[in-house]
């Protein structure tokens, strides 16, 4: 499957992108009706951010995506797609905004992970942006099986980097 086929595919089925997008929040705003003061408290603090990451990984890969479009394939914001460029994000602030009226974000489990996931990303897309850059490999034309696992080779040789630089 390569990324065209997936957008194809979200093209074709949008009601399933529209449901999973809508149905993190409602079940954010679900959770804060039903739990009223215990949000910082188990299991609500592992729901809360079971939510957060269900929304916040998908955001982050679509905001990934749309930087990709815009740096290597030089495209316009006039012809972004909806439900993978925007739909997301929208989502993602929506969610953030509901979960953070009910708990504090500090005190939910691994979400201090999640900042560390996002500059391991740009820290990936930036490397992957300059070999494109020097044409030592293009990226554009390689299946997705075969760049997802570059894009998480580099995710990891960062993260080995980095926690061996810390040491």
């Amino acid at each position: 499957m390569t990324i065209n086929d997936f957008f194809q595919y979200t093209l074709d089925h949008p009601a399933n992108v529209v449901f999973y997008f809508c149905l993190i929040p409602f079940a954010a705003l679900l959770a804060g009706w039903m739990e009223r003061e215990e949000g910082h408290l188990p299991p609500w603090n592992y729901l809360y951010s079971t939510l957060v990451y269900l929304v916040a990984v998908p955001a982050i890969l679509s905001l990934a995506f749309t930087v990709y479009k815009w740096l290597f394939e030089r495209g316009s914001i006039l012809n972004a797609n909806l439900l993978v460029q925007v739909l997301p994000l929208a989502s993602m602030l929506l969610t953030f905004y509901i979960v953070k009226r009910q708990v504090r974000i500090e005190a939910l489990p691994g979400f201090n992970r999640l900042g560390g996931l996002v500059m391991m990303i740009a820290g990936a897309l930036a490397i992957m942006w300059f070999i494109e850059r020097v044409r030592i490999v293009v990226f554009s034309y390689m299946p997705i099986q075969y760049l997802l696992l570059i894009f998480l080779v580099l995710l990891f040789l960062i993260r080995f980097g980095w926690r061996r630089m810390a040491k």
